[in-house]
This record gives structure tokens, C-alpha cells and sequence, in this order.
């Protein structure tokens, strides 16, 4: 049938209007779509090729009992903290690391010395003084380490790490207690920036201490890496073994303190009114205010010489963090997640009372339920939302901005600004406190996979919602920046340099794209489930997320992961031509008028045009003698033959073919070009000249064979009057103007200058 007919396919038309690019043709193509092989580590008995955790996966654990004080006259933190250490390796240890992330605001400290500075016109007086002295009396200050019997163990302090020589082989199985006495002077977060630490409020002499990072923390010992012992240089947040905390901190007995885990003793240290409201938050579907702003206004202007201690408990998470203040307002409601009740609750101050006390709370409990959806049921029985005007997360806790102007007014950027970081914080609680991964190592895993969720949570609070970071043309000023000054998402933290396009926009929007172009949303939500089940309260790799992805939906994704997360090539499909073809009928009445009106067109020209209309008397109409048989006879005449050959023909064909004979179908052979270099997938929108339209996807492995040109045929019924590539910007795709036929127009130097 098709050898049959594509005899007689004929050329109708050609538009070359557009330039081709023609990159290396000696290339080696398909490396683009090789498998990604040796550049993921291999499986083993820890984690299998599947991405799963293998059959002998194993991983620490370390409890802590932490008994500490907020000295806040002296603006200190003295603490006491006894942990036991689990090997459950299968690795004797001969010593432990420790991490104290707070010698990062030491004077000496690596990420101060290795970062650039300048002189600049305008200069501060700390910027300066600085320079000129920079010496401190912050960073951790350790007063000793014991054993569980009291007797000193050795240790060796390098910048923010320390180990600690045990005095005997840690064997597999067995498990280890030490004791550690420490100190450290809170840093001024606001001057000295981190994580942590005080902000004061010149206007009331008070101060809000965000509590995170304090105490020493055990570093993770891993299956694929050993000793996590990588320097915290600021950027590169942490990695932690999970474990079970118990955590008395003294405070102001006029502060409220919020805390990861839940309280084992607010009768104690709330009022009668205070326990009553917070009883009845238990059961509301709208927060309660457990203490409000006049009490927090009254508080204000008194300073309590007393101390309260606040007991909280938290099991199987990875840190510990805390806010305590005598200026916060604190409200909490109850919210449902298959059938589990979660407490939801909001700390914040008078300034950011107008943005927190209407959406805090309403935004905490409508993020655990949508990342609930993508990932695993949310385990925790708490979430809170601090404003402490920064973004930062921790288990249960998280700490975010989003104050209100003096008079109680608010600007749209802010309201939309301070969802999006509640959402971003709080699903921070699922990546990286709940599937574990290293961020010191890969901060993508949980910034880029949290910024992806985040997304999607924005868009199910407003399908308005301005959301900055997810879909697909929201990255293109970063793609197209000169390769010099881009880096692989599979970049380091540290090493990064744009940091926020890199480690949050790219991944969120490479799994956008993932799931709504390359897999579709099915397949994607189940495997994406299915890695959060797979790897929750555990420790995953970049491999092993790559590795489910493509488990759970048997779709290859190497040619992916290779060219979002390990490349820098940006996304530019062009389409160069495009030729427009139909069969020809073989009817000689068809012929014959196709053939009349292609002499026509040929004989024509402007000169004959006019001496028509002017009505010229040509020679051989003055003298017919002149004229003869060639200016009588029909040139296109039908003989008798060829009809019959046209009848002969048509009987020939079969039921099939006589169908595809009686279609009329439209041909239309399109060329394409990757002048970007990333390959994706090639969609297709058709209009036609009816003024419907039609969408044709084409997968990415169209350029297997050629990475660099490809040709494709399609048949259509209707006549196409125009053709756009990526018409939904699905694709990230860097130029535009070369996507449509025919060309778009660019806008004159006039037009310009109007806009």
C-alpha cells in the first residue's frame, strides 16, 4: 500500500525562510541518551539498583538528654547534653564526630577567612571594625567531655567539627555515652547573620532568641561516605542521625518558649487561662489565640527576675530547635492528616500580628496536607511557624519573615512573600527532616525537591498564586546566562554560585517538567510517593532518588538526570522549515487544472496585466492569418487514455488504500534543529485553517540518532496555517522567536519605543 501510493506523491510547497544550524556532524550521537553508568554509584547490599535501601542498609542513631538555660541578661547559653551513640554499622569506630555549628561566627573560623571582601565608598562602622579587629567571644566554648562514669575523654576541636577518641573500639551493635559541657555567647543574628541567635527590639528593650544549631550534634556516619565531617561553611546546611531528644530548657519565667516536639509540662508553665485556651485548641478548627496581643503588649513593659523550665520531647527526628521570647503572640488550631490529629500553631509579634494571626496557622495546616498528598502522611504530632524575619527549618519548627507597615497595612509582595516561606519552611519538615538527605553534600535534595512541593502547594492555596520558582519559563534568564558562569545542579554547596537559581528554581523546575511533559502526572506522583516511602527517616543519595524514579514508572530517565543535573546546556529547539506535501489524485481532471494554473501563474507578469486593461489590439488580433494551430488548441485537454488510466487506477487500489486515496491528507515534513544542546521532548501545536487546533508531543528520544537535527512527517486532514513549538513554555526552551512558522514579526525600533 504505501509503495503503491508513494509513487505518486507530489511536492506542493517550500518554505525555506529560516536559517539551519549546523552543529558538529562528526559528533558521537546518543551520548545524550547513554546510560548514566559509572557516574552514579554503584549498588550494593546498602542500596539497591532499584533505588531502594538494600537488603543490609543500616544507619546511627543517637539520643540526646539535654539540660540547658537562656541567660538572657548576659545574652549566653550554658548546656549540659549526655548522648548515646548506636553503631549500628557494621564498622568498628575508634572515634566520634561531632558538629558545632556555631564556631562559624568565630573570628578564626574557615567561612570568614575564605570568604572575599572589598572597600567600597560608603562603609560601616562594623564593617570596618571588622577589618581592623575582628576578634569575637563567639563560636562554642567546650568545657568538657566525660563518659558516662564522669571520666574525660580526649578531643580534638578543627573549626566546626570535633572528634572525640573513645577509649575503646565501638564495635558493631555495641552503643556509646558521653557527656559534654558547653557554653557559647548568642551571636547578634541580625548583625552576625547564621542561623540563630537573638534579634533586640529598641522600641520595648526586648529581645526574640531563634534557638537552632546550639548544642553539639553528632555528626552522620553512612554506608556510602563514612564521616560526614565536611566543614560547615554557612551555605551547606547539615546532615544528622535521627534519634529520640529530651530537652529542659530554663528561660525568663515570662518567656514562652516553642520548640521542636511537644511540651511534657505546659500545666506547669502556663497560666490557668493560658492551659485552658491551649486545651481548646485541641479541638479547633480555627487557631486560638493561646496568648494574645494585649498580653504580650502588657508583657512588654516588665522583665520577670524568675525562671521557668519547659520539658519537651521529641522522637525519631534529626535536630532540635527552639524560640523564646516574652513578646510573642502564640495561636494553634488542630488539623487532621489520616485520621492523626496535628497541632498547628504559630509564635510571632506584635509587628507581624496583621500577616500571621490571619493566614500563620491556616497555611502551616494546609501545607502538611498537600505534601502529605505527594509524599508520606505527615508523622510529627506538631508544626510550627515562628516569624522571626528570616527563613530557616528544623524539625517541627521553622522560622519565617513577614512583618507588617506601623499603621497595620501590608504590601501584596509581602502577604504572598510570607505564604510562600511558611510553605517553604514547613514542607522543609518532609525534605530534609524526614527523607534525610545531605545537605552539606547536595543542598538540590531538599531545597530543589521542598521548592518543587512548594509549588504545587502554592498553586492548590490560589491557582493565581505568583508562584517564582516551578514552571518552566521562570527559569530561562538563568539558563541562558554564558556557560561560564553556570554550574550543574550536581554541584556542591559550597562551590555554588548562584545559589538560589541552582539549588532551588533548576531542580523544582526539572521535576515540574518532569511531571507535567515527560512522565505525566501519574506516573510521576506514584513514583515520587514512592521514593518519599522508600527513603522517609532515612538517608538517601542523588542515585537513589534517580533510581526510584525510574523503578516505580519504567521510564528511562538517564538522558534527563545527565542533561538537568549534571549539565549546563540550556533548551532552544528550533523549527527551521517546514514543507508541505499531498498526494496526487491521478485524476486528469485534476491534473489537468493543477497543470492550467501553474502555466498561468508562470505566463503572468505585471506588462501583460496592463496592456489588457488598456485594451491593446495585438498583431495576430489585426491579422488572424497570423494565427495557426498553437493559438487555437487546448493545451490541457483531457484525452481519452488517460482517463482510462485514471479509472484503471482507481479499481486497483484496495479497500484500504481506496480509503487513504479518498482522505486528501496534508503532509507536512517539519525540521527541526537543537541548538541548544539539551534535549527535550518536541511539542507541537498546528493550527489550521478552520481556526481549530491540535497538539502533537513528541518524546525526547527523537534525537537519539541525532542530537543535533531531526526531520519528521506528519499527516493532517485540514490545511495548516501556522505551527508553534512549546506553546504552553513546558520546556524551559531559551528563544521563542525561533519556535513559530511562519516567523512572528519583531517589533520595529518604533514600536519599541511606544512600549
Amino acid at each position: 500500500m504505501i509503495k503503491h501510493l508513494l509513487l505518486f506523491i507530489a511536492f506542493i510547497s517550500c518554505t525555506n525562510a529560516f536559517s539551519q544550524y549546523n552543529n558538529n556532524p562528526g559528533s558521537n550521537h546518543g551520548n545524550k541518551f547513554e546510560q548514566l553508568g559509572t557516574i552514579l554509584s554503584d549498588p550494593n547490599m546498602y542500596r539497591s539498583a532499584s533505588g531502594a535501601p538494600g537488603p543490609a542498609y543500616w544507619q546511627q542513631r543517637a539520643d540526646y538528654d539535654i539540660k540547658a538555660e537562656l541567660d538572657e541578661k548576659n545574652l549566653r547559653l550554658n548546656g549540659v547534653e549526655t548522648i548515646t551513640y548506636y553503631n549500628n554499622s557494621p564498622d568498628p569506630l575508634r572515634y566520634l564526630w561531632v558538629q558545632l555549628d556555631e564556631n562559624q561566627h568565630k573570628a578564626s573560623s574557615d567561612n570568614k577567612l575564605t570568604e572575599s571582601s572589598k572597600m567600597t565608598e560608603q562603609m560601616s562602622y562594623r564593617d570596618i571594625a571588622e577589618i581592623i579587629n575582628p576578634e569575637n567571644d563567639l563560636g562554642v566554648k567546650i568545657a568538657r567531655v566525660t563518659d558516662d562514669n564522669g571520666t574525660a575523654l580526649p578531643y580534638t576541636i578543627n573549626n566546626t567539627m570535633m572528634r572525640i577518641d573513645l577509649p575503646s573500639i565501638l564495635q558493631p551493635g555495641q552503643k556509646y555515652k558521653l557527656k559534654i559541657n558547653w557554653s557559647y555567647n548568642i551571636a547578634d543574628r541580625m548583625a552576625d547573620g547564621g542561623r540563630g541567635g537573638y534579634e533586640y527590639f529598641k522600641a520595648d528593650d526586648n529581645y526574640l532568641f531563634t534557638i537552632t544549631q546550639w548544642f553539639p550534634r553528632m555528626a552522620v556516619y553512612s554506608d556510602y561516605q563514612g564521616w560526614q565531617n565536611k566543614q560547615f561553611e554557612g551555605r551547606g546546611e547539615f546532615a544528622l542521625a535521627f534519634g529520640n531528644y529530651k530537652v529542659s530548657m530554663t528561660v525568663p519565667a515570662d518567656h514562652i518558649v516553642g520548640a521542636t516536639g511537644e511540651c511534657q509540662n505546659y500545666a506547669q508553665v502556663l497560666s490557668p487561662t493560658e492551659f485552658k485556651r491551649w486545651t481548646a485548641a485541641q479541638y479547633a478548627k480555627t487557631p486560638v489565640e493561646i496568648i494574645n496581643l494585649s498580653e504580650v503588649k502588657s508583657a512588654l513593659g516588665k522583665k520577670s527576675s524568675a525562671k521557668k523550665t519547659w520539658i519537651y520531647t521529641a522522637e525519631n527526628v534529626r535536630d532540635f530547635a527552639l524560640v523564646s521570647s516574652r513578646r510573642l503572640v502564640w495561636d494553634a488550631m488542630a488539623t487532621h492528616i489520616d485520621g492523626k490529629k496535628i497541632m498547628a500553631m504559630s509564635y510571632y509579634g506584635p509587628e507581624a500580628y496583621p500577616l500571621y494571626n490571619k493566614y500563620s496557622t491556616k497555611v502551616v495546616a494546609h501545607t502538611l496536607k498537600e505534601y502529605s498528598k505527594y509524599t508520606i502522611p505527615y508523622p510529627y504530632p506538631v508544626a510550627i511557624s515562628v516569624e522571626a524575619a528570616n527563613g530557616m527549618e528544623y524539625p517541627m519548627i521553622c522560622f519565617n519573615y513577614g512583618r507588617a507597615e506601623e499603621d497595620g497595612t501590608y504590601s501584596e509582595a509581602i502577604k504572598y512573600g510570607m505564604i510562600g516561606v511558611i510553605i517553604h519552611e514547613v514542607g522543609h519538615n518532609f525534605f530534609p527532616m524526614i527523607v534525610n538527605s545531605d545537605e552539606r553534600q547536595w543542598s538540590w535534595m531538599d531545597e530543589g525537591l521542598n521548592t518543587f512541593c512548594q509549588y504545587l502547594t502554592e498553586q492548590a492555596w490560589d491557582n493565581n498564586y505568583p508562584s517564582q520558582r516551578g514552571p518552566a519559563h521562570k527559569i530561562i534568564d538563568y539558563m541562558k546566562m554564558p556557560k561560564d558562569q553556570l554550574e550543574p545542579i550536581m554541584t556542591n554547596s559550597e562551590n555554588i554560585i548562584n545559589f538560589g537559581p541552582n539549588a532551588y528554581a533548576k531542580p523544582a523546575t526539572a521535576l515540574n517538567i518532569l511531571r507535567e511533559t515527560v512522565m505525566g502526572r501519574q506516573l510521576f506522583d506514584h513514583a515520587f510517593k514512592e521514593y518519599a516511602k522508600r527513603w522517609a527517616f532515612k538517608h538517601p543519595t542523588p542515585a537513589d532518588l534517580f533510581r526510584t524514579m525510574e523503578d516505580a514508572s519504567a521510564v528511562d530517565l538517564d538522558w534527563f538526570w545527565r542533561g538537568w543535573f549534571f549539565g549546563t546546556d540550556p533548551v532552544d529547539i528550533v523549527l527551521n522549515d517546514v514543507r508541505h506535501y499531498q498526494m496526487n489524485d491521478m485524476n486528469a481532471l485534476s491534473k489537468q487544472n493543477e497543470d492550467k494554473k501553474a502555466y498561468d501563474k508562470a505566463q503572468y507578469n505585471i506588462s501583460r496585466e496592463r496592456n489588457r486593461k488598456e485594451g491593446i489590439k495585438f498583431a495576430i488580433e489585426q491579422d488572424t492569418s497570423l494565427q495557426d494551430y498553437y493559438n487555437k488548441f487546448n493545451r490541457f485537454e483531457i484525452s481519452k487514455s488517460a482517463d482510462q488510466d485514471f479509472k484503471k487506477y482507481l479499481n486497483s487500489l484496495t479497500s484500504d488504500e481506496r480509503k487513504l486515496y479518498e482522505s486528501k491528507k496534508n503532509f507536512y515534513e517539519l525540521v527541526f534543529s537543537n541548538k541548544g544542546g539539551l534535549v527535550m521532548p518536541i511539542i507541537i501545536e498546528w493550527t489550521f485553517n478552520d481556526g481549530t487546533k491540535e497538539l502533537d508531543r513528541i518524546p525526547a528520544y527523537i534525537w537519539r540518532k541525532d542530537e543535533n537535527n531531526v526531520t519528521k512527517v506528519f499527516a493532517k486532514d485540514k490545511q495548516v496555517v501556522s505551527i508553534q513549538i512549546d506553546p504552553y513554555r513546558e520546556t524551559a526552551d531559551i528563544d521563542e522567536s525561533n519556535n513559530a512558522w511562519p516567523r512572528k514579526s519583531q517589533p520595529s525600533r518604533f514600536e519599541l519605543f511606544k512600549r
